[in-house]
């Protein structure tokens, strides 16, 4: 990075992916967030799918070298780059800067000469030179080229130190030709002049370079220019600053003895501070309460004590009590640190803070501000030079100039393992290991959690672990349980809970009751009955109570509660929500009706409701509009949550409907197990007959695709008696088809026959066209079963004139496929092979797999019988792997079948050519 971008022998292709690489690696061993990367890639104009474009870039990039592959890593907030020692001239121009300081501070000039000397040998021109000028990476260049300049007048210093005058000279003249203003350069040479007999060119050089600065600057030389020049008027040898010899604060809490994992982010940490910038070195570590903020700042600090031979300053800045210390109390304090006591200590905070800035330019410290409130309580506390600053804070704090921000999360499951068995003890630990994976999960593997669990185990030596464990399973339970001594996860919610203005506050406590799925922006508008409620996302993101989880499929950003922290909210929540949570309900059901009314036609209609949908932004309907289909199944999983978050709530009419919903949408997946699993859920929460039997007659359906015919006709049975006690014939007429449906498929065509009429009147008197070819579909089928063709070709011919009359292409597909099997029953091999086609193209478009793969079995069987074996074998694999993919266990055996029967009549086939 020290001149062109180069990763060994990779071939990085175009400008973008290059631009990342350099981004990635500007900030190695951490994470960038999605944001950053937007930045440094569309500093002007984003394009309209960022997060594509973003993947498209990363993925060429990974593709560009199996060894840049291997080390990037992505998680929720953004992507990262892995990079080791020695592996990047960045990190080594700044560890070779940092020994030579070192090396120089304990009077080992030649060491410190050597470690500089390889240091400057990385650079190769400027850094990043062949890629275009990026704005966000501004400051970050800038300082290394000033910490370039500032190695290279260190080195020469040192020439002179060692008594190497001429080398000095040397090197000195075309320094100062590049960087003619740098005055501390202009001293180095006078020194070397002066020290190698050359007093006269000395005070040519001092003249030079003061008419330059008076002519061109308006400003005359420095004190410590003037200092020299004067000592060599007087033909004295100048004198250098003493040494002062002052007590070394160490003020540090101790060490946390049992600290366990976050390598990754103890080595972004080192970096920043072993920088050879002689600007403040800021990092901050934000979390949520209890993750670990304040235990990574004080082991990581002991681990830099030797880059801060001045010191370490520690200062509790009291941010999440009810009274944070003032400016003028904290550099009160690290005043006193430095020496500053009685009468010396300047009354007004201004006068505090000049006081200490000047003292803070003489030394190299490192200072912990722990538990800050903000930014701003942080900014006027920033030293003026090359300190080191650790901020720990629930806040986020990117305002912070020039800071390195590490976002703390919680334990990856093994460290978290790790630390409980450091506290409670690994040979318990290891004895029940199932027992202990649930006691971390209980805690969410928050370490403060985990800390509160291992103690409590290690100080009950009677109890197994599945005491714990079984105590923390009751969420009611588990703040309560997660406190020992004074420690308790409880208590350190508060701090944070207590900070939030009373809008956040309110929104907290209600997104808490909406269960473990992530949550949509739009969702906390909803809660609060408000259109905008970004900036209450945002104050509580910060706040680090809600957590970003990603963008989701539409581009939308989505949020986390994190377990603990929502069974808080929950606790802290009111008791009675069902009037916010209905609106957030009634929001994801308008957006189902909006997703499913792009759909084909259904025989499956969902629960009237006449209540009021939340009205969510119409850019969120218009995006779900584009791609119905993807949105469903991406938000599949929430859907299902949010209907057993309706039924436990009490909101069982809106359980219902939702239920009732997603049917075809579940019908068109395939999706048999949720499709249950929700039905189920909604009829446990039933209260009205009609409830009962649409959800009776949805599980009939299920239990029918998946062979269980006795089950799915008793379930018809009694929804269809539901429907009759409840008044509502259309969904009598589609029980009874569904009763006539079971008796099909156990062989009885004739006893279903009657069944179907039923429907049939029904559909007709109501004029439901879409639901009248379904019927006629249906007793075409059954006859067709019972041998009767013509009648067969009537009831189908008919019912495909209405599904096209309707526009219903999804039941035209299905009666096209009737009719192919019709007529290749009867030998009309090519008109049976037309009218297949013609379905399977219909039902493939409309995405149905199902259907298709029937479709294809069927195909399979024509081409069989006519010995076209080579496209039956090709159509029967395509149609088995459908099969087995959807779970579909008759089309398995069907297929299984037809591929055992092609495989006989080819070997026969064989014998007969080779006879």
């Amino acid at each position: 990075m020290l001149g062109s971008l180069v990763a060994g022998d990779a071939e990085l292709g175009g400008t973008k992916p290059r631009v990342l690489l350099a981004t990635l690696l500007l900030n190695a061993n951490q994470t960038v967030t999605y944001d950053m990367l937007t930045d440094a890639l569309w500093p002007n104009r984003r394009p309209r799918s960022v997060a594509a474009n973003l993947r498209t870039y990363v993925s060429s990039l990974r593709a560009s070298s199996p060894e840049i592959s291997s080390r990037m890593r992505t998680d929720r907030l953004g992507y990262s780059i892995v990079v080791g020692q020695g592996e990047l001239d960045l990190i080594e121009f700044t560890e070779h800067v940092a020994r030579a300081r070192q090396f120089r501070a304990a009077g080992a000039l030649a060491e410190a000469a050597e470690q500089l000397e390889h240091a400057l040998a990385l650079w190769r021109g400027d850094p990043l030179a062949d890629l275009p000028g990026v704005h966000a990476w501004g400051d970050r260049l800038a300082a290394l080229a000033e910490a370039r300049v500032v190695a290279t007048e260190d080195l020469l210093g040192l020439r002179v130190a060692e008594g190497r005058y001429q080398d000095a000279i040397a090197e000195l003249r075309p320094f100062l030709a590049e960087h003619p203003f740098r005055e501390s350069g202009w001293q180095q040479l006078l020194l070397a002049l002066n020290a190698s007999g050359q007093q006269a060119e000395a005070l040519r050089t001092y003249g030079e370079i003061r008419k330059r600065l008076v002519n061109e600057l308006g400003v005359e030389p420095g004190p410590e220019l003037r200092k020299v020049h004067a000592a060599i008027l007087k033909g004295e040898a100048p004198q250098q600053e003493p040494v002062i010899v002052r007590a070394v604060p160490r003020q540090l809490p101790q060490d946390v003895p049992d600290f366990t994992g976050r390598g990754r982010h103890i080595a972004a940490l080192r970096a920043v501070f072993t920088s050879a910038d002689d600007s403040a070195s800021v990092a901050t570590i934000v979390g949520s309460p209890g993750v670990g903020k304040t235990s990574l700042a004080v082991h990581v600090a002991h681990l830099l004590k030797d880059e801060f031979p001045d010191g370490q300053l520690y200062v509790d800045l009291a941010g999440t009590t009810s009274r944070p210390r003032t400016d003028k109390e904290v550099l009160g304090s690290l005043l006193r640190s430095l020496g500053v006591t009685g009468a010396a200590l300047p009354d007004t905070a201004h006068d505090r803070a000049t006081l200490y800035r000047s003292l803070a330019s003489e030394t190299r410290m490192l200072v912990l501000f722990d538990d800050a409130a903000n930014a701003a309580q942080v900014q006027g506390l920033l030293p003026a030079d090359n300190w080191g600053v650790l901020v720990t804070s629930r806040q986020r704090m990117a305002e912070l100039p020039a800071s390195h921000q590490i976002e703390l999360d919680v334990l990856p499951t093994a460290e978290a393992g790790e630390l409980l068995g450091k506290i409670a003890g690994l040979d318990r630990v290891n004895r029940e290991p199932e027992a202990a994976e649930a006691i971390l999960q209980s805690c969410g593997y928050l370490p403060l959690a985990i800390r509160i669990a291992g103690a409590r185990i290690a100080g009950r030596r009677g109890w197994t672990l599945n005491v714990l464990e079984r105590r923390l399973a009751d969420e009611t339970q588990r703040l309560s349980e997660l406190k020992t001594g004074e420690l308790a996860v409880r208590a350190s919610f508060d701090l944070s809970y207590r900070q939030l203005p009373e809008d956040a506050a309110a929104a907290f406590r209600l997104l808490g009751r909406l269960g473990s799925s992530t949550i949509p922006e739009w969702a906390v508008g909803a809660l609060l009955d408000r259109q905008d409620s970004a900036d209450l996302v945002d104050v509580l993101v910060d706040a680090n109570m809600l957590e970003i989880a990603g963008m989701d499929v539409i581009d939308q950003p989505r949020y986390l509660m994190h377990d603990l922290i929502r069974v808080y909210a929950r606790e802290a929540a009111e008791s009675d929500a069902r009037e916010q949570l209905s609106r957030v309900i009634s929001g994801w059901l308008g957006l189902v009706e909006t997703a499913l009314s792009t759909m084909p036609v259904s025989i499956f209609r969902p629960l009237p409701y006449n209540g009021q949908r939340h009205k969510v932004s119409q850019s969120i309907v218009d995006a779900i509009t584009a791609d119905p289909l993807q949105w469903l199944d991406a938000e599949h999983e929430t859907l299902i949550s949010i209907i057993e978050l309706a039924a436990s709530e009490g909101l069982d009419t809106l359980a219902c409907v939702l239920a009732t919903s997603l049917v075809p949408y579940f019908d068109h997946r395939c999706h048999f197990d949720s499709w249950q699993r929700v039905h189920e859920t909604a009829l446990k929460s039933a209260k009205d007959t009609l409830s009962q039997a649409a959800l009776l007659r949805g599980l009939a359906q299920v239990h029918l695709y998946r062979d269980s015919y006795s089950t799915a006709e008793a379930m018809f049975a009694k929804a269809r008696a539901l429907f009759i006690e409840a008044g509502d014939s259309m969904g009598e007429g589609f029980a009874s088809c569904g009763v006539g449906a079971t008796r099909y498929f156990r062989g009885r065509p004739l006893a279903a026959l009657p069944y179907f009429h039923k429907g049939l009147n029904i559909f007709v008197d109501k004029a439901d066209v879409h639901a009248e070819a379904y019927a006629r579909q249906a007793i075409g089928k059954a006859q067709m079963a019972i041998g009767n063709q013509t009648e067969a070709a009537n009831w189908l011919e008919r019912a495909l004139a209405l599904s096209r009359e309707a526009g219903d292409h999804h039941r035209e597909g299905r009666v096209l496929s009737e009719l192919g099997r019709l007529h290749g029953g009867a030998g009309f091999t090519k008109k049976a092979v037309r009218y297949l086609e013609m379905s399977l193209d219909i039902l493939r478009g409309l995405g149905d797999d199902l259907c298709s793969a029937y479709a294809l079995h069927w195909l399979a069987d024509l081409h069989t019988t006519s010995g076209d074996f080579g496209r039956a074998e090709v159509e029967v694999r395509q149609a088995l792997a459908a099969f087995r993919r959807l779970k579909d266990r008759s089309g398995e055996e069907k297929a299984e079948w037809t591929l055992t029967v092609l495989r006989q009549r080819r070997g026969t086939r064989l014998e007969q050519i080779t006879g």
